[in-house]
């Protein structure tokens, strides 16, 4: 099988099992067995794979056909400005998550609190972009951490790591706090394409609850960790801007919502200083 061969039955296959973008999945999955960006599939001569390629390429087909998001197939999201390591324990970073670190980067701050940390591409991120400062993340998720340990040695930054539910056992303080938590209702999972629902972490898709639920904590606990001029951003769903301004500003920060590239509501910014 020859690399133009492997993208057309790929593409192909991926198109049989409705996966919208196949061409560009089953690129992507080709791009990572021979690795190389999948960019320079278009300029790269068309050889032919080893026995092993065509093997990890068709199990990587298969495994989209599934559904199967290709950052866990591939073993990687690129985010920011870094690539990371991405698996099943893990939450696949998202280019709309890259509003709330761009407005965390026009803040002031040294010393930085990321909550639910996932594969650490928040803290990770914003650490690498502004040198000397330093970061903690956070998760309850044991796996989680060791995939953010991993992509923080990788790129170099002085990120420490703790095993955590949310606030509880935290000290501060902390110039920010930020956090992507999970902020899909119980009742709205059932809706999700199943790329997301079947095979990311569920914990960090849902509260199980309304959606709320981890703003109420990061609400309640987020002044008794910060500095005096320290402030919150966290991610939220596009309907969710008022309901969160209303529990931050009932803790007495100013709040307001920062959209996203595409103009939807996409980050609560907190400013807690000044508070009483």
């Amino acid at each position: 099988m020859n690399l133009s061969q492997a993208q057309a039955e790929g593409a192909a296959l991926l198109r049989a099992a409705g996966i919208a973008g196949g061409a560009r999945d089953a690129d992507r999955i080709l791009a990572a067995v021979l690795g190389i960006e999948p960019g320079r599939l278009r300029i790269t001569e068309d050889l032919a794979l080893t026995e092993d390629q065509a093997t990890r390429f068709h199990r990587g087909i298969a495994a989209r056909a599934l559904r199967q998001p290709v950052a866990q197939i591939v073993g990687f999201r690129d985010f920011w400005a870094h690539r990371f390591q991405v698996t099943r324990d893990t939450l696949d970073p998202r280019p709309e998550t890259e509003a709330l670190v761009e407005a965390a980067l026009a803040r002031p701050w040294r010393h930085v609190l990321d909550l639910g940390t996932g594969t650490g591409a928040i803290l990770i991120s914003l650490l690498a972009a502004r040198p000397g400062t330093t970061g903690l993340g956070t998760d309850l998720s044991e796996a989680a951490l060791q995939v953010a340990r991993h992509n923080a040695r990788r790129i170099g930054v002085n990120a420490r790591f703790r095993q955590a539910d949310w606030v509880e056992g935290l000290a501060g303080p902390f110039d920010l706090i930020v956090s992507n938590p999970p902020y899909i209702a119980a009742a709205e999972m059932a809706g999700l394409d199943p790329d997301v629902r079947d095979w990311e972490p569920r914990m960090a898709l849902t509260d199980g609850g309304d959606g709320l639920g981890a703003y109420r904590i990061i609400a309640a606990g987020a002044p008794a960790l910060l500095s005096p001029t320290g402030a919150v951003l966290v991610e939220i769903g596009p309907s969710q801007g008022a309901a969160v301004c209303a529990l931050f500003a009932a803790r007495g920060a100013r709040a307001r919502v920062l959209p996203d590239l595409d103009g939807r509501d996409r980050v609560v910014l907190a400013d807690f200083a000044d508070r009483d």
